[in-house]
């Protein structure tokens, strides 16, 4: 039994060595310093230790029988990829220990070595497999809070929306996002980030419309120490925050074309601090936003048509939540699971509930349903959300693609319109939400109905069946009247 006033192992260590003596000293002076230190006379052994998955270092000598510490190397590091190797080696074979770290080692001792340096280096060692650790930590947390599955949504719109993210995310090319306010441009970068190559590295959000141009500069490219009042000291910008990363610029139609102009790093990867005259070099993935439709933004010359070349290298429309009704009961649910996860009791939705927000236009999108959830799971007094648990102005949605206008909720339970006592039916609200996805897809590939159907996720059969029974008809029906 461990004494309770012995402190914690400081690592988990595997010390492989052929001689006996060698392999026991080594072990006891790593012991000596509070590690966890395992013994293995050959390869073989050691790689059946690997095998637990328990191990944070290997300390291997370079020459033994029959496998020696190279090959030990390549095949420890194909059981843990993240192992870390220290190799042991006689003074007349550093070549062969430079070729082990060319294979993976982290590094390299001498024999005979002297205790002070063995600890440095088993520690340098360990430092760097906590280091990995956290940032897979991290990298795991960013994707669970921020990759696809943060994108809630089975429609067709949303569908296109992450087929088309997933194509672009490995590459390095410049995306710019377009979509209403509050349809969840930051989530889209973030996922962008998330499943690229710069996972690893920062995330860095700013958003133009926050911060007045006379600060917005020295944010993005930093300043020197004394450039304007009030600089006591140099500071880096968020461009170099995010070398090796990505750096989402949010609201980007918001700055004038004078400060547009400054922004020729997006294409020569230079920054130049404010106050300063040398450049630096930065490796950074853009990432735009506007709510704003930027075409007419430059047509009416207030965005500079060189920097929207520059950003609209990828284009990535998010939609809004009026033209994926059908998203609306996951996303509900999804965000009353976030709020119950903060609350001692938690909610459900009824029915009801999902057909009284099904018949709304949310002109706010997600981030106005978001609030309404987090809102009514807040004040609802009983276990089930109902209807007059999510009040709304009234007002009218526009109708998108020449379907049908949808009722606004009138905030007493029913929606204007309609006899206020019943409300929609949950089949009416489905019906209408069938309605609307399958007149869009028919839109998008006219008579290829097969095409409609696969993008919609059934069979042809129940696609026509569906349209037989909601009376849509092919376009070449129609056109041939």
């Amino acid at each position: 039994m461990t004494d309770a006033n012995t402190p914690p192992t400081r690592g988990r260590l595997l010390v492989v060595d052929d001689q006996r003596n060698m392999r026991a000293t080594t072990a006891l002076l790593l012991r000596a310093e509070n590690y966890t230190v395992f013994e293995a006379a050959t390869g073989e052994e050691a790689l059946a230790q690997l095998a637990s998955g328990s191990i944070d270092l290997l300390l291997t000598d370079l020459k033994m029988e029959p496998m020696d510490g190279l090959t030990l190397l390549r095949r420890a590091l194909e059981v843990a990829p993240r192992l870390q190797v220290i190799m042991m080696t006689a003074f007349g074979s550093i070549e062969s220990a430079v070729e082990a770290m060319r294979l993976g080692a982290y590094d390299y001792v001498t024999k005979p070595f002297k205790e002070s340096e063995l600890r440095y280096r088993v520690e340098r060692a360990l430092e760097r497999a906590r280091l990995l650790r956290d940032v897979d930590n991290l990298t795991t947390d960013f994707n669970q809070r921020h990759g696809l599955s943060a994108l809630v949504g089975r429609s067709a719109a949303m569908r296109e929306l992450t087929t088309r993210l997933m194509r672009v995310a490995q590459s390095d090319a410049t995306v710019l996002i377009q979509g209403e306010s509050g349809t969840g441009k930051e989530l889209v970068a973030r996922a962008l980030h998330a499943h690229s190559r710069r996972k690893a590295r920062s995330f860095v959000p700013v958003n133009c419309a926050a911060i007045s141009e006379s600060l917005l500069e020295s944010e993005l490219f930093g300043h020197a120490k004394g450039a304007f009042t009030g600089a006591v000291k140099s500071r880096r910008g968020l461009f170099e925050e995010a070398d090796g990363g990505t750096l989402f610029i949010d609201e980007v139609t918001e700055t004038s074309p004078t400060f547009q102009s400054k922004l020729r790093a997006l294409q020569e990867g230079e920054v130049r601090r404010v106050g300063e005259s040398t450049a630096l070099r930065v490796d950074v993935r853009i990432v735009a936003a506007t709510n704003r439709d930027i075409e007419l933004e430059v047509r009416d010359k207030r965005f500079r048509q060189d920097l929207y070349y520059r950003l609209n290298v990828v284009a990535l429309r998010v939609p809004p939540l009026r033209e994926r009704l059908e998203d609306v009961p996951a996303l509900a649910e999804h965000f009353l699971e976030r709020a119950n996860a903060r609350s001692p009791n938690p909610k459900r939705l009824s029915a009801a509930a999902v057909s009284h927000l099904m018949s709304y236009g949310f002109p706010g999108n997600v981030r106005e349903l978001e609030n309404l959830v987090e809102q009514a799971a807040a004040l609802a007094e009983g276990d089930e959300l109902l209807p007059e648990d999510f009040p709304v102005r009234q007002g009218r949605m526009t109708p998108a693609h020449g379907t049908p206008s949808v009722a606004f909720l009138d905030g007493q339970g029913g929606a204007l319109g309609r006899n206020a006592s019943a409300g929609p039916t949950l089949a009416q609200v489905v019906e209408e939400a069938e309605r609307h996805a399958i007149t869009q897809a028919l839109e998008r590939h006219g008579v290829d109905l097969a095409r409609v159907a696969d993008e919609l996720g059934v069979s042809s059969t129940t696609l026509w069946r569906k349209m037989k029974r909601l009376n849509l008809r092919p376009p070449s029906e129609l056109a041939r009247e």
